[in-house]
């Protein structure tokens, strides 16, 4: 008979890991096909990538982003993307993370559709992986964790961002991968003072989820929010731990012994890391420099030089300060141009963050209207027509069955005090409702990527508690194990039903409005 340790070690340690590894790779590898599947389709520059895969060209050639000359796009989707920039230096405003990302698709595929959109493709899989390995360390079930990583793969959310060289897949990415090892120092922590080892200095996850946030960071600004929401999370984690185990003072001791640390290994080294990601920037911020010294050149903070412009070029340490003043200077304008340019601007399919979560108005990538019969293959009857479309739409499935969940994860958080529920609350706050403070300018559903990981936990995390944590056939299991399982079988429906529109795939105009379920998903 197991004694009182086996029973209450956790299962995430004694199931078997080479399943759990072996299933989540073999779930990645199938996201990898659907998102590899007929990746340079559409030819063509769709939404953003006209910015991003630009940029990240720009980047790979001279490690800094110089400004195209007119009709860039149509000479590169020509095959021939040498030789369209002009002299100066572009102002982006969006960290270079991602871009560099897509750079090194482009350095190993070329500079055209496939090339630009493979890195999207290799992160979205991966998110898959790690999707699965994150539930099962915070659930402890193989199980849980496999569905998980499943109903990720499936989103169309997820997919479509997956196949287009964009930076938000890049962003969710790597906001997971810091909350993964935020979770995993609290566990690690935990094992430390069950076997009398008080002092948390070392903390080596905390220093892997610094880089992780700094990644995300350097994606984009937002992931700052995740940062200090999980940051906090973690010291108070850690204050939990101690007084659990019975250390006296334990706020105090967790102020000094874990506070200090989690600050340095989590705020410093994303720090660290993000400053490091503009390495390339740096290496060129003379080229910003002498650019705006030429009064025909203007930033984003209203036409105002740097410092920094027409400095003479200093050497030396001299030289690594300059860039970096440099460099705070551009941050200021970028922050200028987020918080100022953009208030009057409008877009199509711009929404508010209070819609996203119910999906209520979708992106529009790519369209083909009015494809006659005919015509691309098009077998519609006389005097209808065909259409391809891309859109940004998650799994209906997937999305209103975690906003469900996510009203129990609140209630279980608030009323068991269950820890786990309280990250995907937090992961979800930290990633929606900021968002909230901007909805007076254009913003899109597809932000809300960063929010699906966290739903899809509070999904998880219902499954696990309808199912019961006993191996013993009861009829509670047995209702559990009905409801999740169909609730997976229908998104795999909903999936292969919404496919169409996800990957351009041509549809008659019935069919496609047969799955247009609102009018502003048009």
């Amino acid at each position: 008979m197991p004694s009182a340790a086996e029973r209450n070690r956790p299962r995430w340690r004694s199931e078997d890991p080479l399943l759990g590894w072996v299933g989540a790779i073999c779930l990645a590898s199938l996201a990898f096909f659907l998102r590899r599947w007929h990746l340079g389709v559409p030819h063509q520059f769709s939404f953003d990538e006209t910015y991003y895969a630009k940029d990240a060209w720009s980047l790979l050639r001279f490690g800094y982003v110089r400004t195209y000359v007119e009709d860039a796009d149509k000479t590169i989707l020509n095959g021939s993307p040498m030789g369209l920039w002009e002299d100066g230096p572009s102002m982006v405003v969006h960290p270079e993370v991602g871009k560099w990302l897509i750079a090194g698709g482009i350095k190993a595929f070329g500079m055209d559709p496939s090339g630009w959109r493979m890195a999207s493709a290799v992160v979205g899989a991966l998110m898959v992986l790690l999707m699965c390995r994150f539930v099962r360390r915070v659930t402890g079930s193989t199980v849980l964790g496999l569905v998980a990583g499943l109903l990720l793969s499936i989103d169309g959310l997820q997919l479509v961002l997956s196949r287009l060289a964009l930076l938000d897949i890049f962003l969710a990415f790597f906001i997971l991968c810091g909350v993964h090892c935020v979770v995993a120092d609290r566990q690690w922590l935990r094992d430390r003072l069950a076997a009398g080892r008080s002092r948390g200095w070392w903390r080596p996850w905390l220093l892997a989820g610094g880089v992780a946030f700094g990644l995300a960071c350097g994606t984009k600004w937002s992931a700052a929010y995740a940062l200090a929401v999980f940051g906090l999370l973690a010291w108070l984690w850690s204050a939990g731990a101690r007084r659990a185990f019975g250390e006296r003072r334990p706020l105090l001791r967790s102020v000094i012994l874990d506070g200090i640390p989690a600050f340095l290994a989590l705020v410093g080294v994303a720090l660290a890391t993000y400053v490091a990601s503009w390495t390339g920037w740096l290496m060129n911020a003379d080229a910003y420099e002498q650019a705006l010294s030429n009064t025909q050149y203007t930033s984003y903070g209203g036409g105002q030089a740097w410092p920094t412009a027409g400095e003479p070029d200093a050497e030396g340490l001299g030289e690594v300060t300059q860039s970096l003043r440099s460099l705070w200077s551009y941050h200021q304008d970028v922050y200028t141009f987020h918080s100022h340019f953009l208030d009057d601007s409008t877009h199509v399919y711009a929404s508010r963050p209070s819609t996203w979560l119910v999906m209520g108005r979708p992106v529009g990538v790519d369209a083909q209207t009015d494809i006659q019969p005919g015509s691309q293959g098009c077998d519609a009857p006389s005097g209808s027509s065909c259409i391809r479309q891309v859109l940004l739409l998650g799994n209906p499935v997937v999305w209103w069955g975690g906003c469900l969940a996510m009203v129990a994860s609140l209630l279980l958080w608030i009323g068991a005090r269950d820890w786990r529920h309280g990250v995907a609350v937090m992961g979800l706050a930290s990633t929606w409702l900021p968002w909230f403070l901007y909805d007076d300018r254009p913003i899109f559903f597809f932000y809300a990527i960063t929010c699906l990981p966290f739903l899809v936990l509070s999904v998880a995390l219902a499954m696990g508690h309808l199912i019961g944590r006993s191996d013993v056939p009861t009829p509670r299991r047995t209702f559990g194990v009905v409801v999740a399982g169909s609730y997976t079988v229908l998104a795999l429906i909903a999936f292969a039903w919404f496919w169409p529109v996800w990957t351009d795939v041509l549809l008659t105009k019935p069919e496609w409005d047969a799955r247009i379920w609102f009018r502003r998903w048009i």
